[in-house]
């Protein structure tokens, strides 16, 4: 479906101080499609700048956008066809061309940014010799190196130069490569971004007067001088911080590095070739079309999860929850903080309470230290989790989920304790990482109000949920997980009750390779360096610490059960740290020293050797092999379920596509199944 074009539209206000050009940006539909630039958009702005041209005594010029929305970037509708560098140049010198003309005009031109401006939007804006911003606005930024591209429409030149080399790489650099953090009209006003800031009811008025006075010599614009001293240090730094997210698996964040390098020193017309250039190269990289796919997963695929029944939600009015721990604990402040209903937890000990209470109380103080939110709202949500000891407690509850020891008798046993207590609509739910839910919910009187509800560590910033069916769960209970999973603002994906379900069966089979070559010869470091350079958001072993080996052992031993040891084999390393009560593989904060009681307990087999290609195929080949029997198994309804998992619940960038985008992209679903994943 072809996107709605945008228009420049023009109107001409005669003002106390002469004739002033409107230029209003709208594609005719409201806020959620926010307007974009492609060819189209591109013909509109020179005709609308002709027509502005053509009028006499023109004193000044203001661009702005429709309600809520200045513009967001381009049309990247048809990025995924771009294959030659003369096609991607082509459209960027088309982008520098339609909007450079705007720095032509000799009367003050400028911006008014009422609304999200992303990418182009932002560049656009920069164009102009003025901006505006209006305090409401929450969506600001340059988010191409996240989708492996670079602002190549003026963006890595021109904030350069307005705003010195430190900041463009702020803006550029570590916001993109931080989970694309955009930052608001109140921010843009204190880096420098905007010259003036407006609340948001009188924004354009305000914005207008702003120009007027401009034009009358009576508005001041003082901005803090530019200056590229210590540039070199700032792109080293840069430049590692960048090495620390990617790897030098994508290499739109190091051109972007140059660009703003060179804009210290080159023309504005220099920088905008050298941009071009650059589109022309990434435009047509695997990393940029893994990005837009990614991309279109999370925003639209993810909105319109498979497997939704269309049966109507129950509504949550209180929460509870079984356990204290740090992951029950970490379920109560979501809970909290995104439904604002009351949690009760319960555990079998008071001092578990204490400690689980306190917890989810100091992350609201925390957030009301950071100002995110009032002292007295922190007080208000901390003291809607209470604790109890009591199972009766959960009688009013219309939502309990589980997070206590992975063993399935302490789960069944708990199921049914609730189950005596809780109304016969209420939905019961587990946050088990691996075992089956219909076994779970086999001995109760009604197993069809039993769900899986899979979160991912750390609860607050991973996004996905895997919502297990089981064989009895019904559709009002998968209805009221998939609402529950929106409200919490996360992305719900239905997974088959497999052992391990989706992630962690794919997480797994990576580690359990990654620990059969440590076993054979090769060393942790190896190992982790090898993938890493694929780009992997962290380390297999990094990972394993992180998870813990006790539960990394224990998803194993269910796999190796289910699946066989060929495909999931029992290290007895793994096992021996475990009942030794070793933690980690790494100590802790010294980077990737192995522990040495690690060293002395892990006994090799042989001392074979690895080179890192041969690491990276042996781990993609068998998770290639993996991903395809997860789909004749039917674990989930397509690839995009698979590469949605891995983005969302294992944080894999976007510059990966996910795992069956990846393989498809590098060749190995070729080579190792005569066939591609995509469109599966």
């Amino acid at each position: 479906m072809a996107e709605p074009i945008t228009i420049f539209h023009t109107q001409f206000y005669e003002s106390p101080v002469g004739r002033i050009a409107i230029l209003t940006m709208d594609n005719g539909q409201d806020y959620k499609k926010p307007n974009i630039f492609g060819e189209e958009a591109f013909v509109s702005l020179g005709k609308a700048l002709h027509r502005v041209k053509a009028e006499d005594g023109i004193k000044g010029l203001m661009l702005t956008g429709k309600p809520y929305v200045f513009a967001a970037g381009a049309d990247l509708s048809k990025a995924p066809f771009i294959a030659t560098f003369a096609q991607g140049h082509a459209i960027a010198k088309a982008g520098h061309d339609a909007m450079k003309q705007i720095m032509d005009f000799d009367f003050p031109t400028l911006a008014a940014i009422n609304g999200v401006a992303l990418g182009g939007g932002l560049e656009i804006a920069l164009y102009c010799k003025y901006r505006t911003v209006s305090r409401s606005v929450g969506m600001i930024g340059f988010p191409e190196c996240f989708l492996g591209l670079v602002p190549g429409w003026g963006g890595c030149t021109l904030a350069t130069k307005l705003l010195g080399p430190q900041k463009a790489l702020e803006l550029i650099i570590y916001n993109a490569l931080k989970q694309n953090r955009m930052i608001g009209g109140k921010e843009a006003f204190a880096m420098g971004l905007a010259d003036r800031l407006f609340d948001s009811a009188e924004f354009l008025d305000e914005s207008l007067n702003f120009l007027l006075d401009i034009v009358a010599g009576k508005g001041q614009v003082e901005r803090a001088p530019v200056s590229c001293e210590g540039l070199e240090g700032l792109i080293g730094k840069a430049r590692a911080f960048v090495d620390s997210r990617v790897h030098g698996a994508a290499p739109a964040p190091y051109r972007a590095l140059e660009l703003i390098r060179s804009a210290c020193t080159l023309a504005p017309e220099q920088g905008f070739e050298e941009e071009n250039k650059a589109l022309g190269d990434l435009l047509k990289t695997r990393q940029c079309k893994a990005s837009l796919y990614s991309f279109d997963l999370v925003n639209r695929h993810a909105k319109k999860p498979r497997g939704l029944p269309e049966v109507k939600p129950g509504k949550i009015a209180k929460v509870g929850v079984i356990g204290a721990g740090l992951m029950a604990s970490q379920l109560a402040h979501l809970f909290i903080h995104r439904l604002g209903v009351p949690v009760v937890m319960k555990d079998v000990r008071q001092d578990f309470l204490d400690k689980g209470l306190a917890y989810v109380r100091a992350q609201f103080e925390k957030s009301a230290q950071k100002g995110k939110i009032s002292p007295a709202r922190a007080n208000y949500l901390g003291g809607l989790v209470t604790g109890t000891l009591d199972i009766n407690d959960f009688a009013d509850c219309d939502f309990v989920i589980e997070a206590v020891f992975e063993e399935m008798g302490v789960k069944k046993k708990v199921f049914s304790e609730v189950e005596s207590v809780i109304a016969p609509e209420a939905i019961l739910a587990t946050n088990t990482s691996s075992l089956s839910v219909s076994q779970m919910a086999s001995e109760l009187k009604n197993p069809q109000r039993v769900v899986g509800f899979h979160f991912f560590n750390p609860v607050a910033l991973m996004p996905l949920i895997e919502i297990i069916k089981g064989e009895k769960t019904g559709e009002p209970a998968l209805a009221t997980a998939f609402d529950l999973a929106k409200k919490l603002k996360k992305t719900g994906i239905l997974v088959k009750d497999s052992p391990g379900f989706l992630v962690n069966r794919i997480l797994v089979k990576n580690l359990c390779d990654c620990i059969s070559m440590v076993d054979q010869g090769a060393s942790f470091q190896e190992v982790d360096d090898a993938l890493l350079g694929l780009g992997l958001p962290m380390a297999p072993f990094e990972l394993l610490d992180m998870t813990g080996l006790p539960i990394a052992l224990h998803v194993n031993e269910t796999l190796n059960n289910a699946f066989g040891g060929e495909r999931f084999p029992l290290s007895p390393n793994l096992r021996k740290l475990v009942e030794a009560k070793e933690p980690r593989i790494y100590a802790q904060g010294e980077g990737r020293r192995v522990v040495p009681e690690v060293e002395r307990l892990w006994v090799k087999e042989n001392k074979r050797s690895f080179r890192p290609e041969e690491i990276r195929e042996i781990v993609l080949t068998n998770l290639a092999r993996e991903a395809d029997l997860i789909l004749q198994e039917k674990i989930v309804a397509g690839t995009k379920e698979i590469d949605l998992a891995m983005i969302m619940g294992a944080g894999w960038p976007f510059f990966t596509g996910g795992l069956t985008m990846y393989l498809d992209l590098t060749g190995i679903s070729a080579k190792t199944l005569q066939k591609v994943f995509f469109g599966s």
